[in-house]
Order: structure tokens, then C-alpha cells, then sequence
């Protein structure tokens, strides 16, 4: 096996996060892509308006968040979310307000929808678990039946106002002692809102001269009104030529093993019994899946199993964590790694080749690289 090592710093994808084949065949090369991110600048304070201007804003508040929360009991139990459904509730408000509130309840409803539903399936592999401990005899004597309590649907207690530039437009002041104006449609017919907005110090060095996003999120609170603002940023990965090189060693026994002597992360303990307990699972699902298709079953059981899921999740997070640490540690530097194949690397062992597959040996380059991105 080769020795062949890759500074990922000048091998980075911006598309997949990792080192693609092409890039693969050229480590001499420097490949530097820049990286877009969103950033939020908050805590803008509104109370520079008057009295009769937050008024008007304090009136569309509950209008709307009301809307919003008939939006989101209705994704949640009736349809699926659909940002571009078709209005449904009579209410005193724009289709252009109506079309926020629809999409920020979609956006509600869809996340507690996918919660829920792995919740669930979670509960269906633990109740399948405890019926088969049951039929085997190995039940502990105080283990009790999981059971499955319904979800509340979410609850708006908080108004927050995910607006884009049709009912929510962020201009620069240019004859006044205020920074931008928000020009906000109310509840009167093409009656519009000017709401005056002044930068602190450090919001101003904050956005600098940044070109902010069309879409701003008003929140109220018991002290007022808050504004946030977002803006697109573009990084370019950068690394110093000079800078130091620290060699990386991927493994079971330890994720992650620098050069300098320091180990991050392990597949064994918890995680090693675990994998254990579900190879298992998966044996004995095995073995009646072969008998009942020696039996002309022709629906027969699958072979994978929840627990086998969470098991992968897990151990990606496990991964995450100990290359994060291994970055933090080592600041401003190179990473090397050894570039394995480790579709190739296999054991005389079946119960080895199992031990190493269930490590995800080859998620730890593409979180090295990522995280040098």
C-alpha cells in the first residue's frame, strides 16, 4: 500500500466538499474555489420610529402571525407543506402578505413534519426490537412497551415576520439622519408604512459595504421591535505557503490520529456493542428472509433496520466532532492525510470487514476536507 499523502487545503470541491477524482490526479496543483455564505446582522432596534408608526406595526403583527399559524396546523395536518399553495383563509391582509405567511409556515411544518416521521419510525424499530426480545425470551423482566404519544402541532407564541421585497423593502436614506427606511405594506389598501432605521457602531462596521439581501425578518419582542438584516459573503479558502504541515492518520481504534501524537474520536465502546447488537439484527433477519423465501413468500422482510440508520448517523456525528476537535487544536495549518482506498481494504474476517464498513473509515477525508474549506 502506497504512502501517498494529499494537503487538502489546495484539494477542495466546492460542489461535494471533498476532493474530487480529477483532483485526485493532480496534488500539485492548488485549486482554490471560493465558498458563498449568508450572514445575519440582528439586534437592529426600530424605536427610532414614532408612536404611531409602530402602531400601525403592532396592528399587523397578530393579523399576520394569526394567518401564519392557521397556515401551519393546516401543513401539518391535513397537507403536505407547499409554498406555493393556493390562498385558503379570508383575512384582511394582501396576496402578497398572504403569500409570506403561507411560505414561512411551509417552511414550519415541513421541518416538524420531518421530525416527526423519524420520531415515529424510531418508535416502530424500538417496538420491533422489544417483540423480538419477547418471542426470544431475552426481555428484561422491568422493560416496558414503547409507546407513541401524538405530536402537538407547533404553537406561534412569538412574532416573527419572515419578509421578502414585496411587502418588506429596505431602502438607503439619503436626506435624513437615518441609515435605510422599511417601507412596509400595511393593513389599508396601498397605504404604505415608512419605519425610520438607524445602525449602531457595530452594525454599521458589521455590513460595511456589503450589498444586503432582499429579504429582512422583523421580530417583536416585550422591549420592541428587532430587525435583521443578511448579506452574502464570498471566501475565497486561502492558505498560507509557510504554514506548518500536520500529517493525518485515519483508523477504527482512533478516527483520527495526528502526527504530533494527539487522537480524536474512537469506533470502540459504546458505538463497537452497538454495531455489534444490530449485526446481529441483521443475521437474524437474514436467516428468515431465506426461509420464508425457500417457503414461495413473495413479500419477503428487509434486512436493514432503523437502528442501522441511527447507528450511521451517529457515527458521522462521532467522526465531525473529532475532526472538529483536531482543527480547533491545530490552527492555521496544512492538513495531510494518507490517500487509502477504502473500497479495496478488506479482511480474512467477515466479522472484521463488518467492524470496518460500520467505522465509515471513508467519511473522515471528506470531513477533513470540508472542514479545511
Amino acid at each position: 500500500m502506497t504512502d501517498e499523502r494529499v494537503l487538502v487545503s489546495f484539494n477542495i470541491s466546492e460542489e461535494t466538499g471533498a476532493t474530487s477524482m480529477k483532483q485526485k490526479r493532480q496534488h500539485g496543483k492548488k485549486i482554490v474555489q471560493p465558498h458563498t455564505i449568508i450572514k445575519a446582522v440582528t439586534h437592529i432596534c426600530l424605536t427610532q420610529a414614532n408612536p404611531g408608526k409602530l402602531a400601525a406595526l403592532d396592528a399587523l403583527a397578530p393579523v399576520y402571525l394569526a394567518l401564519c399559524q392557521q397556515y401551519v396546523t393546516f401543513f401539518c395536518t391535513e397537507a403536505q407543506p407547499d409554498k406555493f399553495h393556493a390562498p385558503l383563509f379570508p383575512i384582511p391582509l394582501s396576496e402578497r402578505w398572504h403569500r409570506v405567511a403561507i411560505q414561512q409556515a411551509a417552511g414550519i411544518a415541513g421541518s416538524w413534519r420531518t421530525n416527526r416521521e423519524q420520531r415515529y419510525q424510531d418508535f416502530l424499530d424500538e417496538l420491533e426490537e422489544y417483540r423480538e426480545q419477547e418471542v426470544e425470551g431475552t426481555l428484561d423482566e422491568q422493560a416496558k412497551a414503547p409507546t407513541w404519544r401524538e405530536w402537538d402541532v407547533p404553537t406561534l407564541r412569538q412574532t416573527c415576520i419572515q419578509a421578502n421585497a414585496n411587502v418588506v423593502k429596505l431602502e438607503v436614506s439619503e436626506d435624513s439622519s437615518f441609515d435605510y427606511w422599511l417601507k412596509i405594506s400595511t393593513l389599508d389598501f396601498r397605504k404604505l408604512l415608512f419605519v425610520p432605521v438607524r445602525l449602531a457602531e457595530y452594525h454599521r462596521q458589521a455590513l460595511g459595504d456589503k450589498t444586503l439581501n432582499s429579504s429582512v425578518q422583523l421580530n417583536k419582542c416585550n422591549d420592541g421591535w428587532w430587525l435583521t438584516l443578511s448579506y452574502d459573503e464570498v471566501i475565497t479558502v486561502q492558505t498560507e505557503p509557510d504554514a506548518p504541515v500536520i500529517g493525518i492518520d485515519v483508523g477504527v481504534a482512533n478516527f483520527v490520529t495526528t502526527s504530533d501524537g494527539r487522537h480524536y474520536g474512537t469506533f470502540n465502546g459504546r458505538l463497537r456493542e452497538r454495531q455489534k447488537r444490530d449485526r446481529e439484527k441483521r443475521r437474524r433477519k437474514a436467516k428468515l428472509r431465506a426461509c420464508l423465501e425457500k417457503k414461495g413468500v413473495e413479500k419477503l422482510p428487509s434486512t436493514t433496520s432503523r437502528s442501522g440508520q441511527r447507528l450511521i448517523r451517529h457515527v458521522r456525528q462521532e467522526v465531525n466532532r473529532a475532526v472538529n476537535e483536531c482543527f480547533a487544536e491545530h490552527p492555521a495549518m496544512q492538513f495531510a492525510y494518507e490517500q487509502l482506498s477504502i473500497a479495496t481494504m478488506k479482511h480474512k474476517s467477515r466479522a472484521m470487514n463488518a467492524y470496518m464498513r460500520a467505522s465509515n473509515l471513508a467519511h473522515i477525508p471528506k470531513q477533513i476536507a470540508w472542514n479545511a474549506a
